[in-house]
């Protein structure tokens, strides 16, 4: 069964997308990317070499002629600052998929949804392929989409959190109004989180710590590759409707008496 994955008019295989911080080290990195299965990779260019190629670059490890590289603007607490993180990482021949974070909080790092949408008005108006990092809420995805973003990315709970998904029902909404693909990004802790996102229809989920912080980041990563598989499986197969009592699972015609 061919079920691609579509984004900013390119195909994709897997529908995990994974990050590179937090681990030991880049040779940790690759073989954790490899073990997810995962086509795009994202980078946080602020904390990431992605750009100087005299140091030690994380593109020797994970080449870019065979990931899609995802440059992101993690760290940023301004619309300016991710526009000028953006185009950086454009400059240095990264490409124009980018994926958006303007951060409100410190202490809880939620996006600044405003901060977000002004910023992806410059952006898109620029040519980039943007992918907003936003809160569950329905009406922050219908005006990015509305902008031209390439899709959305509600987060399931803080990043880092682990928690997994606090709030389906919102998910549920901007799975229901929107055009683009909706991919879960922060908050998932485990293969199950992974799972449940692919489960109410989420086109892709992205992590980082989860995988990176495990125990055993290689193992973890092959859970979460399995995990997004079964999931997306089980939301195309159509689960059964839930019900408050049971059902027999045999009829009761020709019992033996």
């Amino acid at each position: 069964m061919s079920d691609t994955f579509v984004l900013a008019g390119k195909s994709f295989h897997s529908r995990l997308i994974v990050g590179t911080g937090k681990y030991r080290d880049f040779g940790e990195t690759r073989r954790a990317v490899e073990a997810s299965g995962a086509e795009i990779v994202t980078v946080a260019v602020r904390r990431v070499n992605i750009t100087d190629r005299a140091k030690e670059n994380l593109l020797d490890f994970l080449s870019p002629q065979r990931f899609t590289i995802l440059p992101n603007t993690a760290g940023c607490y301004t619309a300016e600052e991710a526009i000028r993180t953006a185009r950086l990482a454009r400059e240095a021949g990264i490409g124009t998929l980018v994926k958006l974070e303007v951060i409100g909080d410190q202490q809880t790092l939620f996006p600044d949804v405003p901060a977000t949408i002004e910023a992806a008005k410059v952006l898109v108006r620029e040519g980039f392929q943007v992918l907003p990092y936003i809160t569950d809420d329905p009406i922050a995805a219908q005006r990015l989409e509305a902008l031209g973003c390439a899709a959305v990315m509600p987060l399931a709970a803080p990043i880092g959190s682990g928690l997994g998904i606090r709030n389906p029902y919102n998910l549920q909404i901007i799975l229901e109004q929107s055009r683009v693909p909706v991919i879960v990004d922060a908050g998932v802790g485990t293969a199950s989180h992974a799972a449940e996102a692919m489960e109410l229809g989420c086109d892709a989920v992205l992590m980082n710590t989860a995988i990176a912080g495990a125990k055993d980041p290689i193992l973890m990563a092959q859970a979460m590759r399995l995990a997004v598989d079964a999931g997306r499986k089980a939301f195309l197969a159509g689960r059964i409707p839930p019900k408050l009592y049971a059902t027999a699972s045999s009829p009761l015609t020709g019992l033996v008496r």
